[in-house]
């Protein structure tokens, strides 16, 4: 398991227990439990906010920036943890059975790399993107391929799975190497028939 899973669930969890207890003890004091000695407020009736405490500090010349400050930099840590999670993420590398008992470890940009300058070769492909996923010894590939006009997507994906993926598989050893291909055509401009 990575540092970052392990972060994403830790913060996680403890995002999950903070909003179970308070929404837990809310939802107890409004059907009437009584409210612990450390809460913030008496009991069902008292309001989130009173008078006093909501104009407390509102002649403070201080007090709305920060609080607008605070509340962005609490969103901006939210978005760049949803971001971080969303992301997706790069295989480092791709472990190789090199058949001796020993193994070997290739880079995944590397094959990512040569898988794309490989498909971008075949007739038709104006360009290919490549990207691995998954697991070091199970790995999978997300593959979009733009072909030119004149292509029949059929055609480029059965030459795509018979030559540039079958080689990657039989040279890295894996007995299966999934694929998600995604076929776009090139913009172009329409061609003037005369």
């Amino acid at each position: 398991m990575t540092v970052s899973t392990t972060v994403n669930r830790v913060l996680l969890a403890l995002a999950g227990l903070v909003l179970f207890a308070l929404g837990g003890s809310v939802l107890a004091i409004g059907l009437g439990a009584p409210a612990p000695s450390w809460w913030l407020h008496d009991g069902r009736d008292d309001v989130l906010l009173d008078d006093s405490e909501r104009t407390r500090w509102q002649d403070q010349g201080w007090w709305w920036p920060v609080v607008i400050a605070a509340l962005a930099v609490v969103v901006l840590l939210c978005l760049w943890w949803l971001v971080s999670v969303l992301r997706r993420r790069r295989m480092p590398e791709v472990l190789v059975d090199t058949g001796d008992g020993e193994g070997a470890a290739v880079r995944g940009r590397a094959l990512e790399h040569a898988l794309a300058e490989e498909a971008g070769r075949q007739d038709g492909v104006a360009e290919a993107h490549v990207l691995l996923t998954g697991r070091r010894g199970t790995p999978r590939t997300r593959v979009v391929l733009l072909l030119e006009p004149h292509v029949d997507p059929g055609t480029a994906l059965d030459a795509f799975t018979a030559g540039p993926l079958t080689h990657a598989r039989e040279s890295t050893g894996l007995k299966a190497l999934p694929a998600e291909v995604q076929l776009r055509a090139v913009k172009h401009r329409p061609e003037r028939v005369t």
